[in-house]
Protein backbone atom coordinates (compact mmCIF):
# COMPACT_ATOMS: atom_id res chain seq x y z
CA UNK A 1 0.00 0.00 0.00
CA UNK A 2 2.94 2.23 0.72
CA UNK A 3 4.25 1.84 -2.98
CA UNK A 4 0.65 2.59 -4.42
CA UNK A 5 0.70 6.03 -2.25
CA UNK A 6 4.28 6.74 -3.29
CA UNK A 7 3.28 6.48 -7.02
CA UNK A 8 -0.26 8.15 -6.86
CA UNK A 9 2.37 11.31 -5.01
CA UNK A 10 4.99 10.81 -7.97
CA UNK A 11 2.52 11.33 -10.73
CA UNK A 12 0.92 14.47 -9.13
CA UNK A 13 4.42 15.62 -8.44
CA UNK A 14 4.97 15.06 -12.32
CA UNK A 15 1.65 16.41 -13.44
CA UNK A 16 2.90 19.85 -11.31
CA UNK A 17 5.88 19.80 -12.99
CA UNK A 18 4.58 19.45 -16.72
CA UNK A 19 2.15 22.21 -16.00
CA UNK A 20 4.26 24.82 -14.47
CA UNK A 21 6.60 23.77 -17.38
CA UNK A 22 3.24 24.44 -19.99
CA UNK A 23 2.55 27.82 -18.18
CA UNK A 24 0.65 30.21 -20.00
CA UNK A 25 0.72 28.11 -23.06
CA UNK A 26 -2.69 26.75 -25.10
CA UNK A 27 -2.81 23.23 -24.01
CA UNK A 28 -5.48 20.30 -24.19
CA UNK A 29 -6.54 18.78 -20.68
CA UNK A 30 -7.75 15.51 -20.41
CA UNK A 31 -9.64 14.68 -17.52
CA UNK A 32 -9.91 11.60 -15.07
CA UNK A 33 -13.65 11.14 -16.34
CA UNK A 34 -12.52 11.59 -19.64
CA UNK A 35 -13.86 15.04 -20.56
CA UNK A 36 -11.17 17.01 -22.71
CA UNK A 37 -10.87 20.74 -22.87
CA UNK A 38 -8.69 23.19 -24.29
CA UNK A 39 -7.27 26.02 -22.14
CA UNK A 40 -4.60 28.23 -20.83
CA UNK A 41 -2.42 27.56 -18.04
CA UNK A 42 -2.73 30.66 -15.43
CA UNK A 43 -1.76 29.52 -12.28
CA UNK A 44 -0.15 26.11 -10.79
CA UNK A 45 -0.62 25.53 -7.26
CA UNK A 46 0.43 22.12 -5.28
CA UNK A 47 -2.99 20.83 -5.19
CA UNK A 48 -4.75 22.93 -8.11
CA UNK A 49 -4.70 24.14 -11.70
CA UNK A 50 -6.42 27.69 -12.63
CA UNK A 51 -7.15 27.91 -16.31
CA UNK A 52 -8.69 29.85 -18.94
CA UNK A 53 -10.75 27.46 -20.71
CA UNK A 54 -12.21 28.40 -23.87
CA UNK A 55 -15.37 28.06 -25.69
CA UNK A 56 -17.58 29.55 -28.06
CA UNK A 57 -20.15 32.03 -28.48
CA UNK A 58 -22.40 32.51 -31.41
CA UNK A 59 -23.93 36.42 -31.60
CA UNK A 60 -27.56 36.53 -30.99
CA UNK A 61 -30.14 37.24 -33.26
CA UNK A 62 -31.32 41.10 -32.63
CA UNK A 63 -34.78 40.99 -34.13
CA UNK A 64 -36.32 43.99 -32.92
CA UNK A 65 -33.19 46.15 -33.88
CA UNK A 66 -34.17 48.83 -36.92
CA UNK A 67 -30.94 49.27 -38.10
CA UNK A 68 -30.97 45.49 -39.34
CA UNK A 69 -33.52 45.94 -41.81
CA UNK A 70 -32.15 48.66 -43.61
CA UNK A 71 -28.66 46.76 -45.09
CA UNK A 72 -28.96 44.16 -47.27
CA UNK A 73 -27.30 41.25 -46.36
CA UNK A 74 -28.23 38.63 -49.34
CA UNK A 75 -31.35 36.29 -49.70
CA UNK A 76 -30.24 34.58 -46.23
CA UNK A 77 -30.02 37.52 -44.63
CA UNK A 78 -26.56 38.26 -42.27
CA UNK A 79 -24.93 34.96 -41.08
CA UNK A 80 -24.20 34.47 -37.01
CA UNK A 81 -20.99 35.30 -36.20
CA UNK A 82 -18.44 33.07 -34.14
CA UNK A 83 -16.40 34.33 -31.01
CA UNK A 84 -13.91 32.63 -28.84
CA UNK A 85 -13.76 33.55 -25.05
CA UNK A 86 -12.43 32.41 -22.18
CA UNK A 87 -13.19 31.91 -18.60
CA UNK A 88 -10.56 31.18 -15.48
CA UNK A 89 -11.74 27.85 -14.41
CA UNK A 90 -10.23 25.77 -11.05
CA UNK A 91 -9.49 22.23 -11.18
CA UNK A 92 -8.10 19.91 -8.51
CA UNK A 93 -4.74 18.73 -9.73
CA UNK A 94 -5.68 15.08 -8.79
CA UNK A 95 -8.22 15.17 -11.39
CA UNK A 96 -6.27 15.84 -14.37
CA UNK A 97 -4.88 12.74 -16.38
CA UNK A 98 -3.15 14.56 -19.18
CA UNK A 99 -1.86 17.43 -20.27
CA UNK A 100 -0.41 18.34 -24.40
CA UNK A 101 0.35 20.97 -26.20
CA UNK A 102 -2.12 22.16 -28.98
CA UNK A 103 -0.36 21.89 -32.23
CA UNK A 104 -0.07 25.25 -34.19
CA UNK A 105 0.72 24.94 -37.91
CA UNK A 106 3.37 27.27 -38.93
CA UNK A 107 3.41 28.45 -42.86
CA UNK A 108 6.75 27.42 -44.01
CA UNK A 109 9.04 29.98 -43.97
CA UNK A 110 9.18 32.28 -46.98
CA UNK A 111 12.03 31.44 -49.61
CA UNK A 112 14.28 34.54 -50.29
CA UNK A 113 15.76 34.31 -53.07
CA UNK A 114 19.38 36.36 -53.49
CA UNK A 115 19.70 39.57 -53.54
CA UNK A 116 18.77 41.45 -56.65
CA UNK A 117 15.57 40.12 -57.25
CA UNK A 118 15.60 41.58 -61.14
CA UNK A 119 17.74 40.62 -63.27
Amino acid sequence: MNVENHDYRNHLRDLHDECRNHMYYHVTLTMTDGSTFDGIIENVDMDNITVLAGEDVMERESEGDESDTRQYYGPFGRPRRRFRRFRRRGFPLASLAALALLPYIAPPPYPYYPYPYYY
